[in-house]
């Protein structure tokens, strides 16, 4: 208002700590507080500055406090992570001799807030772990992921392109946070975490770098006893701590997801002819129609998952039976294997044994021949239904000759030798009671015949 028509605009002054306070939250912009802040003006009856002069005032409200940290980091927004460069050291009960344990090291930039966990190596795995504790650790995801470019995170990273780890890729999609890898070369972009991890190594490696340690568990344990205790220290420059900056910003974090992140292997395969897969030692079918092509395979621990061109074409309940390494899925069998479904090894064994101990031993060697036992079904039902055309006392005896020219005969060379009629010359030229003397036919002559007889 102009009190008595010359005096200057009494505009309303807005709170800027409340307003400095507002845009430390995610999404928020100064123009949406201005907004709402002219809304509050308008029902109380005064007058708004513009938006122009808003945020000149909120400039200088920032140069007059310094309170600048809840611009460039929002609560929630972001996680930064590294491995610590100095190592602890866990002692050999064995040798004595110190092994080293490197340091994980987890921070959310707004609060400061950290996490620290020692493992035995910097792989896949642990890296994976140490995220997946530090996401429970803060009860919550933080909207970014901002790793060093280490391989167990980022494969490629260029000015035009960035190539994530499988893995890593697959952890963040799990949280649902984004991965933003720092510049190479630039560590300001990691500022938080680096910082952090100086002031843990200080505060945490150096002040128990005499202790002894006897196993990860002990170090941790006393990592974490440190740590708490550097979550809590209260800040130089600014007031509360790590804590109690924390807690606001908890209610920021992303929800924790219902199940936490379990670590997959990746490996590359040619589906054979025999339409399974070899995964771990075991082997798992696929569809038949993706024989000869190549596949992705991803294992976990408790699922084996098969995929084409990126789209999962079949699935297994990952085996652990050292007995039985074969997992197959009827509706993966061509149909003229499905009729062989009410068979197993057994049945064929049995059926076998009862023609002889030679039949049993081909029927054997044709069922363990083969990658998976269901593919020799076949021969093994042709191999025994010779004993219905030749009879199974020929079948025993042609086993019998094929195994003394191999250890493994198959179908083919049986039924050669049944159709030839080989192992029937061989009864009759090795079984004495087969054999005559020469004169009782007539092939041989005599000495009266050649005249050598005559006196």
């Amino acid at each position: 208002m102009r009190p008595g028509g010359g005096g200057q605009v009494a505009y309303k002054q807005p709170d800027y700590a409340a307003v400095h306070k507002e845009m430390a939250k995610a999404g928020m912009t100064q123009q949406l507080l201005w907004m709402e802040y002219c809304d509050t003006c308008r029902a109380a009856g005064d007058i708004p500055y513009g938006l122009t002069q808003f945020k000149t005032h909120y400039r200088e409200y920032l140069n007059q406090t310094k309170a600048t940290i809840h611009i460039n980091r929002k609560p929630g927004d972001i996680m930064e992570v590294d491995w610590a460069g100095q190592t602890a050291h866990v002692i050999d009960t064995d040798t004595g001799d110190l092994l080293d344990a490197y340091v994980f090291v987890a921070v959310l930039s707004y609060s400061g807030y950290a996490y620290s966990e020692a493992f035995w190596r910097q792989d896949q795995a642990a890296w994976t772990a140490a995220h997946v504790n530090a996401y429970a650790h803060f009860g919550g995801v933080a909207r970014m992921l901002v790793p060093d470019n280490l391989k167990t995170g980022v494969i490629k990273h260029t000015k035009t392109e960035v190539v994530l780890n499988k893995a890593y890729q697959e952890l963040a999609e799990h949280y649902g946070t984004a991965i933003l890898p720092t510049r190479v070369r630039t560590p300001k972009d990691k500022a938080t975490v680096e910082g952090a991890v100086g002031n843990l190594s200080t505060f945490i490696l150096a002040a128990i770098r005499n202790g002894q340690f006897f196993s990860l568990r002990e170090l941790n344990n006393t990592i974490w006893e440190r740590l708490k205790v550097f979550n809590h220290k209260p800040f130089q420059k600014k007031d509360g701590s790590r804590a109690t900056w924390f807690a606001e910003e908890r209610e920021s974090l992303l929800p924790l997801p219902i199940a936490p992140f379990e670590l997959a292997e990746w490996s590359i395969a040619k589906v054979g002819l025999g339409y399974h897969i070899s995964a771990d030692d075991h082997y798992y079918s696929v569809p038949y129609e993706y024989i000869r092509k190549q596949v992705d395979i991803r294992l976990t621990r408790g699922v084996v998952e098969v995929f084409y061109e990126n789209q999962r074409i079949c699935s297994h309940v990952r085996s652990y039976d050292r007995r039985d390494r074969y997992c197959t899925k009827p509706e993966h069998m061509p149909d003229n294997h499905k009729q062989y479904l009410e068979w197993n090894g057994d049945r064929f064994r049995r059926w076998a044994a009862k023609i002889g101990p030679n039949t049993g031993t081909v029927a054997e060697g044709i069922l363990t021949g083969c990658k998976v036992e269901q593919q020799g079904y076949k021969g093994c039902m042709a191999l025994l239904k010779l004993a219905d055309t030749y009879t199974p006392e020929r079948l025993e005896s042609a086993c019998a000759k094929a195994l003394d020219y191999t250890p493994r005969p198959g179908y083919k060379t049986i039924q050669t030798i049944l159709r030839t009629g080989q192992n029937r010359i061989a009864a009759e030229t090795t079984d004495p009671a087969a054999r005559t003397d020469d004169a009782d036919f007539g092939f041989t002559h005599g000495a009266d015949y050649y005249g050598k007889g005559a006196k």
